[in-house]
Parts: C-alpha cells; structure tokens; sequence
C-alpha cells in the first residue's frame, strides 16, 4: 500500500507527535508498505514563536501538487499545522477520503500562551476533524473527552515504547544515597506546569531533562534544580533508570510518551488524575496519582519497580502500529 502521511511535527523536532509518527513508519515500511511524508523540511519555513526547534511551513499551498504526484492509496493527516490544513482543504475539495489523528490538547496549549477561550479552540478542532473518515485519539479517555466537545468517528490509538533500548539495567547509579532522585523529561514551556515538580516540599534532589522556552527562567528561579539539557539513547535511559520517582506535572498532554520510557526503565510514576496518566497509571501498582502531588510522589516510591517495568514491555510499537494500519481508508 502507498501511505501518504502529512505532518507539521518531524524532524528534527523532539516530542511525542514525532516519537510516535517516526516508530509507526518505520514498522509499515518494515511490513512493505510505501510510505511518504509530506513535512516542513519540503517548504520555505519559520521558526514558530517561542518554539525556536519548531519550524512552521510558510507556503503550503504546494502541498495539493505533492498530494497529486504521490497518488497514494490512503491519505493521513497527522497534525492541524499549516501543511494539515492545506492537506484537509485539498482532499476536501478533491473528495478524497482520508484519516486524521489528534496528538495534543491544542485548545489548552493555547489558552495558557495567548489566553484565546478553550471553547473557540474545540470549534477550530471540530471543524478540522469533520471531513475526516476516522480521527484517531492517544486514548480511550482521550476519545471520551473529545467526543464530549462535539468530535465524532473517532478510535483510541495507544502508544508504545521501546524496550530494549529503555531498560533498568542503564542505571550507573542506584546505590545507597541521602536523598532520593524525581525526574522531569520533556519540553520546558508553561503548558508542561513543571513549576509544579520544581515546587514539590520535598527533601529530593530533582533532575530536568529537556529545553524549551521557559528554561532560562526556570534555570535562574530554581537554581538548586539539576539542568541537564535534551538527552537521548542511552544518557536518557540512564536518567530514567537512576531516578526514584518520574514526576509528570503536566494536565494538558493526551499521553506522554516519557511515562511509558519511565516505566521500562522501572521508574515509577507521580502525577495528577489527568487525560494521559489516567490511562497508563495503575494506582498503587506502577505509579500514583493525585490533586495532591506530593503525596502522588510520596507514595510512588514504595511502589515494585519490576512491575513498573512488566506494565511497560506490554506495549509495544508494533501493536501501535497495527491499529494505524487497520485504521486507514482508500483515498
């Protein structure tokens, strides 16, 4: 099957969209399907705003030829960017069938940037994801809550991890220490709350992993933090492996696939009784979850790390993958 796949997020973004999109196309070329991705290293493109390793497409209006030339059998938009939308409005006009999927909270994202209302966000998503054959969501409490804004046709679409790659063993140093280890591992932007993580009353040494927008502020307000910057292979498994807990401030992410590479690593999570760690959170078995976050973090570090890393090697990219497959329809 020829695949077209059209994304504002990849290379060499680092986030879950691309994580996702890169692992899932790998494993249908793997399977012999032919897969293109129209992305924004193919346009003229800008920084976005504040997001200076985003780049965003200033001449989609190409993207229909693009879309012509590959004559695929099946259409997926991944993302409601400029290439996206130019994609929708093509197929639309085309009467081509097609998929989309549904990575972030962007209503929320964008009310906490530029204060826009939340509901003005669900009107643009929901006339988005209208034409589109099926929308794919990262969970099925995911799917509940955008069903309850009005979306329609939608299907939960899990995420996976790799195991052999984030494993406990990366751990150098696991050995007997005064004070225990809380991890962050993501972008450093306000929508994150890492402020949360940063405030926590708790006799820890806490660790950041990542850059982003806010990181310099951050840096200077907690300078008794650890800053340790993108990581990747095996220095970012090690950071899993090492920690105590994996704190997971955020209540705007639809997944986050760091808790899956937190829990392959053994690490248990904390975090709030949110979209996203609802749906990977066992309470009291691989994690904990409450309004409350310290006491979340107080009661993951007495949670069985080998059944952290159990949970974690039940979800693999290759079952991610065959939801994807199956979900495609004929242009």
């Amino acid at each position: 099957m020829n695949i077209l796949i059209v994304t504002d997020a990849w290379h060499p973004q680092v986030n879950g969209v691309v994580t996702t999109m890169k692992n899932t196309i790998d494993r249908l070329r793997a399977k012999g399907h032919e897969c293109t991705v129209i992305e924004p290293s193919n346009f003229v493109s800008l920084p976005l705003p504040g997001y200076k390793e985003i780049r965003v497409a200033i001449n989609p209006w190409t993207v229909g030829k693009l879309i012509e030339k590959t004559a695929a059998d099946s259409i997926h938009i991944v993302t409601e960017g400029p290439l996206g939308l130019a994609a929708r409005v093509f197929c639309k006009r085309r009467r081509l069938k097609f998929t989309t999927s549904l990575h972030t909270k962007f209503p929320e994202y964008i009310h906490q940037r530029i204060g826009l209302p939340v509901a003005i966000g669900y009107r643009f998503l929901r006339w988005f994801h209208e034409p589109a054959n099926l929308t794919l969501a990262t969970t099925s409490t995911m799917v509940a809550e955008l069903e309850g804004h009005g979306l329609s046709r939608m299907r939960a679409w899990g995420r996976g991890v790799d195991c052999e790659q984030f494993v406990p063993d990366r751990a150098k140093n696991r050995g007997d220490r005064r004070r225990p280890k809380l991890l962050y591992v993501g972008r450093v932007a306000v929508e994150k709350n890492i402020e949360a993580f940063l405030d926590l009353p708790i006799d820890a040494e806490k660790i950041v992993v990542g850059d982003g927008p806010q990181r310099q502020q951050l840096q200077k307000k907690y300078p008794s933090a650890s800053w340790l910057g993108y990581k990747s292979g095996d220095e970012l498994a090690a950071c899993y492996a090492e920690a105590d807990v994996f704190v997971f401030p955020s209540r705007t992410d639809t997944f986050g696939i760091v808790m899956l590479e937190a829990l392959a690593c053994g690490t248990p999570i904390a975090g709030y009784p949110v979209t996203g760690p609802l749906d990977v959170v066992e309470e009291g078995k691989n994690g904990a979850l409450s309004e409350n976050l310290a006491e979340a973090v107080e009661q993951a570090m007495r949670i069985d790390r080998d059944y952290c890393r159990r949970f974690a090697m039940k979800h693999s990219w290759d079952s991610v993958t065959d939801v994807f497959e199956r979900s495609l329809v004929a242009a």
